[in-house]
């Protein structure tokens, strides 16, 4: 006995195509969705850190630091000292 099913033509040309290109639009549209959803849910898991934090990192930096500081990054771009200005430095763990 023959199933009605078995009795299908393969697909044409146009039709793979067809397929292909829907399968990939599918997935990029699946995966820009989850993208924003993990984005919105990470939002709302956002910790302030304490003010104490804060004031660790506003620390002030000595005039003799900064001189150093100011010396490295001249020798590195190959510029003057006094044509460089710092602005802020920030301590970094690690």
């Amino acid at each position: 006995m023959l199933l009605p099913f078995c009795a299908v033509s393969e697909p044409t040309i146009p039709q793979v195509i067809l397929l292909g290109m829907g399968t990939v639009f599918v997935g990029i549209a699946a995966i820009i969705v989850i993208c924003l959803l993990i984005s919105l849910i990470s939002r709302g898991r956002r910790e302030e850190p304490s003010k104490a934090i804060k004031e660790e990192e506003q620390e002030q930096i000595s005039g003799e630091l900064a001189a150093v500081i100011g010396a490295a990054v001249a020798g590195e771009l190959g510029a003057d000292v006094s044509a460089i200005k710092i602005v802020s430095v920030k301590k970094v763990k690690g």
